[in-house]
């Protein structure tokens, strides 16, 4: 008997792909357009098969974007591609999107509308919809989108995957078509953050091609935990359909059993999110692929060429206005996180149905990046995981977001979200951990004395139960932490440093009584060497324990 040979990983995809029932691939690449592309024998994505969004550019393929009308084949693959194909990955097609990506929906394209994979009724999301079905359906364990509005994280929730949205520039954008070339970011879809993580170390890195392209600091910027423990939500009420809502106190409650909850004010991340598309932000578009828009035809998506044609009214001066307001909401927004590693959000308020959108196409998009649209203008990185199911079965997602550069911790927060094997941050050797309350605090007086001694942020935390704090008067007014019997369950905010053990023994000096160097036991269960004081050496009528932490006590002066 004649042995079968197992058909490739390659070829297994394509056939696959071929039997999906909607229209989530614009073309498939043949076998032979595969081995042209070259892909490494090794790395660490060898013979993964691969999708790419059309609007990233494989050689020797016509990028459209879901503009039939581009027929060019690109010259060069776009840098993110050429990243994949030396971690060995296998491209095998491009996929459906809103037209130029511009839309949050899925149903913007000439080449027809993609649905989600838990429902034939209702929207795939967009704009990296065919991407997202390629891999909820199982084609391929990764796709490449773009996410500018959320385009990568919305249909990632509607498709019960994570979707990865890095830090701008953190990924090159060269060979990607633009849509608001100061904002695209390239994205990963992916049923697990382990395969996200990966991903992203193969794409990311700086790029000459790019103007855009930044390149990660060597160390996580000053503010960013290396251990997120501190989770950020909404402090008031969300505009979410039924069914979301449901699905939202859900995942609050889950939220608790992964970090440490605390209520923020969102309001200036929402009203940013309505400037991208309500502000003179749109003209953008219109100067990067406006061209493309005339003359009309039946190539057009008719919803994208009005949006992004109405930009010719916009004036110089408009733009400058929303600039300067963009600046006041960015730095409102990110004093959020003095106090918070992520900010947990709904990805979107609902989920539409195809006729929905048919209904109005443009209330139904605008109001899905309510959540989202902000993320990119505002310089943060964000990943959209799962949350269960709503109650009519179809997929939930929530999205944390977090400053620049942050993804790497950003992505460990997410697999814990998701139960996901993470292993813990260590110090390296000669650096030892080091709890403090008061003055020493990021954004405090004395931060700058640990950041000088070489340290970083290792984690915000929260004692243990049974402490409590006092404050302390003199020069520089500050905290004695005391463990005391009577101290609040869920324990007083601290901040965790990773320092030089040498620069520990410099610190000491300048440390007066009646604080001194002792352990501090965290709510985790672990204890480290802290700031603390003696209960004899604090005046109890000095008690600022019910403020639960040095920020607070000082907020409310």
């Amino acid at each position: 008997m004649t042995a079968v040979s197992a058909p490739t990983p390659a070829a297994a995809a394509l056939g696959r792909a071929a039997e999906l029932g909607q229209p989530a691939f614009v073309r498939l690449l043949s076998a032979g357009e595969i081995a042209d592309l070259r892909p490494a024998p090794d790395g660490v994505l060898a013979g993964m098969p691969v999708a790419l969004k059309d609007n990233i550019d494989v050689a020797g393929v016509p990028t459209t974007a879901a503009c039939p009308a581009l027929t060019e084949p690109a010259a060069r693959s776009a840098t993110a591609v050429e990243r994949l194909l030396g971690a060995g990955a296998l491209p095998i097609g491009k996929t459906n999107m809103d037209q130029f990506a511009t839309g949050l929906v899925g149903t913007r394209s000439p080449f027809g509308a993609c649905s989600s994979v838990f429902s034939p009724a209702h929207v795939s999301g967009g704009s990296s919809s065919g991407s997202a079905v390629a891999v909820a359906a199982g084609v391929v364990p990764l796709a490449l989108g773009t996410d500018t509005a959320g385009s990568g994280r919305v249909p990632a929730a509607f498709n019960g995957l994570v979707g990865m949205k890095p830090t701008r520039g953190l990924v090159s954008t060269a060979g990607v078509l633009p849509a608001c070339p100061s904002l695209d970011c390239v994205t990963t879809l992916t049923r697990t953050v382990a395969l996200a993580r990966t991903a992203l170390s193969v794409l990311a890195g700086p790029d000459p091609r790019d103007p855009w392209s930044r390149p990660a600091p060597p160390v996580l910027p000053a503010g960013v935990a290396r251990t997120m423990r501190v989770i950020g939500v909404p402090s008031g009420p969300l505009d979410l359909d039924p069914g979301h809502a449901e699905a939202w106190e859900a995942a609050l409650a889950h939220a608790g059993s992964v970090a440490h909850v605390v209520p923020v004010d969102v309001s200036a991340f929402l009203e940013a999110a309505r400037l991208l598309y309500g502000g003179p932000f749109l003209a953008e578009r219109l100067a990067a692929f406006g061209h493309l828009l005339e003359p009309d035809g039946p190539h057009l998506d008719p919803t994208v060429r009005r949006i992004v044609l109405a930009a010719g009214a916009i004036g110089g001066a408009d733009v400058f206005r929303g600039q300067l307001r963009l600046a006041e909401l960015r730095a409102t927004a990110l004093r959020t996180f003095v106090g918070v590693d992520a900010l947990l959000l709904p990805v979107t308020p609902g989920h539409p149905t195809l006729a929905e959108v048919a209904a109005d196409p443009v209330g139904v998009n605008a109001r899905l990046g309510t959540y989202t649209n902000m993320v990119n203008l505002l310089d943060l990185c964000a990943v959209a995981v799962p949350a269960g199911q709503r109650s009519d079965g179809l997929p939930f997602g929530v999205q944390f977001l977090a400053p620049a550069f942050a993804d790497g911790p950003l992505l460990d927060l997410a697999g814990r979200w998701l139960g996901e094997p993470v292993g813990p941050v260590e110090p390296a050797s000669g650096r030892q951990l080091l709890a403090v309350a008061g003055a020493h605090l990021t954004g405090e007086p004395l931060n700058r004395q640990l950041v000088a001694l070489g340290g970083v942020l290792h984690a915000r935390a929260r004692t243990a139960g049974g402490y409590r704090m006092y404050r302390v008067d003199g020069p520089l007014p500050r905290p004695g932490l005391v463990r005391s019997s009577g101290g609040p369950a869920d324990g007083i905010e601290v901040e965790v440093w990773d320092l030089p053990a040498a620069g520990v023994g410099d610190l000491l000096p300048t440390v007066a009584a009646p604080l001194a160097l002792g352990p501090v036991e965290l709510s985790d269960g672990s204890t480290v060497p802290g700031f603390l004081s003696d209960a004899t050496g604090v005046d109890p009528t000095a008690d600022i324990t019910s403020f639960g932490g040095w920020r607070a006590y000082r907020a409310s002066r």
